[in-house]
């Protein structure tokens, strides 16, 4: 649902940040290494730290603003 406008995004930013989708079905370690309870969840990390996290299909605007916090 929300894949379509990470990939726009990720289009958009190329060159300053990096889009990456994992299934957590697949790799449970990460969704308990992250907290992750909710479907779908776009964590954003800077230098391997993870700054913020949107939970739950929101608009492209607000994935473009807590992207742009951290440019």
């Amino acid at each position: 649902m929300i894949h379509p406008i990470v990939s726009e995004l990720a289009k958009v930013y190329a060159g300053k940040l990096k889009c990456y989708k994992v299934n957590t079905d697949e790799c449970p370690s990460i969704a308990t290494r992250y907290g992750i309870r909710s479907i779908p969840t776009v964590m954003i990390f800077k230098d391997g730290e993870k700054k913020d996290a949107v939970i739950g299909a929101v608009p492209k605007s607000t994935l473009t603003t807590s992207i742009e916090k951290f440019l």
